[in-house]
């Protein structure tokens, strides 16, 4: 299996050309490409594919093999590949994920796609559609009790489900303790992914997150987004913020008069390769 290695401020993924590949079992794929000590080493795997309704389809699946229906920094690597390597010579196209059509706008350096501006879509709000279990219609600053602490959570979809809380200091937070609990947690039915935020100012935010079936990765697009509807719903925030994440930035803007999120950053070209699966 021919495939290339990118990644989004270091949310890395194993991409295949579905145009010229055909994967069996991308779940088992997705498990054995993933592995940093025996396979390529990746937060999962991505298939870019041909489309009826748009210019190409994503398909993502995390490195525990279960299927994704979006990522923020996966579908901005998409593009890059698609102009990069010539599925398309257009500078905005469309691309199919689970979650719907998603627009995006390329930049070029040098012949090459540097940074992508994705239109997100609108966030997800209501509670039964994040999913998450509440009374209220809406869960912003609710308190939770994850391992016997009370956390004050929001929860927000962007196609999949976040929960964001609040922290002081999120060098030190012992995420791989306490990430596991706010994913598993009966709460959230479809498990959820969860960001820690300490707000810096008004425009500036920053966060680890751990993700639902991949871990701690070094950023998550959708989960940037979500952080920033929630702090701007917080009252923390303006309407555009930079959310510093352990891979790099990210440059977030809620539209609020269309209720569309839009997300910039760039998209790297690791290496390309060949496997036998």
């Amino acid at each position: 299996m021919k495939f290339t290695k990118m990644h989004g401020i270091g949310n890395d993924y194993v991409y295949v050309n579905c145009f010229k590949e055909t994967v069996e079992n991308p779940s088992e794929v997705a498990i054995k490409v993933s592995n940093r000590h025996f396979g390529i080493g990746s937060d999962g795997l991505i298939l870019i594919k041909p489309s009826e309704v748009a210019d190409g389809k994503m398909e993502m699946y995390n490195a525990d093999g279960s299927q994704g229906a979006m990522c923020g920094n996966g579908i901005r690597c998409v593009a890059k590949y698609m102009y990069d390597y010539g599925i398309t010579d257009k500078t905005s196209i469309s691309v199919e994920t689970k979650s719907g059509i998603k627009y995006l706008d390329l930049t070029l350096k040098n012949g090459k796609v540097d940074t992508v501006k994705v239109n997100m879509g609108a966030p997800i709000l209501k509670a039964s559609e994040i999913p998450v279990v509440s009374k209220k219609e809406q869960v912003i600053s609710e308190p939770v009790t994850v391992d016997g602490k009370e956390w004050k959570i929001t929860c927000v979809s962007m196609g999949n489900p976040h929960a964001i809380t609040y922290i002081d200091d999120v060098k030190h937070l012992e995420i791989e303790k306490i990430g596991p609990k706010f994913e598993n947690h009966a709460i959230f039915p479809d498990r959820v992914n969860t960001e820690f935020v300490h707000v810096i100012d008004r425009n500036t935010v920053e966060m680890r997150v751990w993700e639902r079936g991949s871990g701690e990765t070094y950023a998550c697009g959708t989960g940037a987004c979500a952080v920033a509807v929630s702090s701007i719903l917080n009252g923390l925030t303006e309407e555009e913020v930079t959310v510093k994440l352990l891979g790099g930035d990210l440059k977030i803007f809620w539209d609020r008069k269309e209720n569309r999120v839009y997300m910039t950053g760039s998209a790297t070209t690791v290496f390309d390769g060949e496997i036998d699966l």
